[in-house]
């Protein structure tokens, strides 16, 4: 394997770095979120405020999809660039012809991320029925 194919795969790592990173902010932001509408609507006991909960709970949700699934395209480019018959360019970050193969349907369905965002979604609307 040639120094740039190396350096190729050094690059698209790294990516795949930087997105799990990225999502493991997201889910820390989504769950102090989520945690203080909990606290704020529990102590003024007002359903609204745990209902307006959800809007950016559900957007936490899907930003966190977006970053699997980009991870699991680069995932999917990292596979095509590592063998030795690739016909991948060599320093080519284009994860285009992968897309099909990672619908952002099924990143939002993912076991992960529907347990995490899922358990947060059925507490604040849990809490929400329960002060109406």
């Amino acid at each position: 394997m040639d120094a740039d194919r190396v350096k190729h795969l050094e690059f698209i790592q790294a990516t795949i770095a930087r997105l799990g990173t990225n999502s493991f902010l997201v889910k820390g932001w989504a769950l102090t979120l989520g945690a203080g509408f909990l606290a704020l609507s529990a102590s003024q006991k007002s359903w609204t405020v745990a209902g307006a909960g959800v809007v950016p709970l559900l957007c936490f949700w899907f930003l966190d999809a977006h970053f699997l699934r980009q991870e699991r395209l680069y995932r999917r480019l990292y596979d095509a660039a590592r063998r030795a018959d690739s016909t991948v360019e060599v320093l080519s970050m284009d994860v285009r012809p992968f897309r099909p193969d990672a619908p952002l349907r099924r990143a939002v369905l993912s076991d992960t991320l529907s347990l995490f965002y899922g358990a947060l979604l059925v507490a604040d609307l849990g809490l929400a029925v329960i002060l109406r």
